[in-house]
């Protein structure tokens, strides 16, 4: 399938490959939708196999910005970017200022944040070159990490699919398997643990590991282990695409409530089969909304309490997903974006009234 097929499967709106032997800079950036704003989607850095996979990957991460931009109340579009490489061996301040030039040059069609393999040190060194970007230092005004606001809404939603599962959301005794625990998986452990969870943790990263065995009493399992595990939540906070045909079938929890994105490998299959096996499973986009809630507020000058404040919306979101799937029948996936669509066509409509104010 041709780029320009892919694009017009998911209706994407446009999509710019960047190039720079000087810096080694490989990259692209899609906008999949700006309907309701300027999109927005961070700035993914990872040594894709293939440009193919790099593609897939982007258009992906892309369309869910959108509905996680649409369920969560924001006018913003979605959009992402995704640079082709080994952060650890190719970033530096020139890849970064020359992907800044890239994103200014789309004159704030897209907004650029952190994401897997950036940090708020890259987010700063593209301020050099756009304003088109969030999640910069303090300093600058930015308002820096986005994970612990993310983690934050991850909470807060595995609270709501806990109340909906067994009619209390206290954590108490929970058990909750934490696959991942990079800078959002550590926050989530820390509050997972503040309210009295049990956690199981994987991760490549044997210091991350150690980190939250130390301070929060965990239990390190295999990569593979964890999805057998006995366990109340499977909590996926690294890469997507781990519920799928091997998985399903090995899981035992009862709610799948994690903070990485794509979760489903297959959404319309997967999250059926969920359901049909009595797991409830809370949309990837709509519990992991806290870091673009949080960057939007950087975005409207509102600081981090606005943000927490704003995340903790991300319950009742859930629970009206949860109520609509049961009503109509159908997986929480599909829920979600029933939703995210009907907000999106609503707001489209008033841009149909001719209006001299702008």
């Amino acid at each position: 399938m041709t780029i320009i097929k892919k694009m017009d499967l998911n209706k994407h709106e446009q999509v710019v490959f960047c190039h720079d032997s000087h810096t080694d800079l490989k990259a692209i950036i899609a906008i999949h939708n700006t309907q309701l704003g300027p999109s927005l989607g961070g700035c993914r850095m990872y040594p894709y196999a293939s440009e193919e996979e790099a593609v897939t990957d982007v258009l992906r991460l892309s369309q869910g910005m959108t509905y996680k931009a649409s369920v969560a109340n924001l006018n913003l579009g979605g959009g992402k970017s995704v640079i082709i490489g080994d952060p650890k061996k190719i970033a530096s301040e020139s890849l970064f200022r020359t992907f800044g030039r890239f994103v200014n040059s789309l004159g704030g069609r897209y907004i650029t944040a952190e994401d897997v393999g950036t940090c708020v040190q890259h987010m700063t060194w593209i301020r050099k070159e756009t304003k088109h970007v969030v999640g910069t230092s303090g300093f600058l005004g930015g308002s820096g990490d986005p994970s612990p606001v993310t983690a934050h809404g991850t909470f807060v939603g595995i609270k709501a699919a806990l109340k909906k599962s067994t009619g209390s959301d206290d954590l108490a005794g929970i058990k909750v398997a934490v696959q991942g625990v990079g800078h959002v998986g550590y926050y989530l452990c820390e509050e997972l643990y503040k309210h009295g969870a049990k956690l199981y943790v994987s991760d490549v990263n044997k210091a991350a590991l150690k980190t939250v065995v130390d301070k929060f009493n965990a239990t390190v399992v295999g990569l593979d282990e964890i999805y057998g595990l006995d366990v109340n939540v499977y909590a996926p906070c690294a890469l997507g695409a781990t519920v799928n045909d091997k998985t399903i079938p090995l899981f035992k929890c009862s709610i799948v409530a994690g903070a990485a994105n794509n979760q489903l490998k297959e959404e319309e299959k997967h999250g059926l089969a969920l359901k049909e096996r009595g797991i409830l499973y809370a949309p990837d986009y709509v519990i992991n909304a806290g870091g673009l809630v949080n960057v939007a507020a950087e975005l409207n000058g509102d600081g981090q309490e606005h943000a927490l404040a704003q995340t903790e919306e991300i319950y009742n979101t859930l629970l009206n997903i949860f109520h609509l799937a049961e009503q109509d029948n159908v997986s929480t996936s599909l829920a979600a974006n029933k939703i995210a669509e009907k907000r999106i066509s609503d707001i489209s409509m008033i841009k149909n009234i001719y209006s001299t104010n702008k």
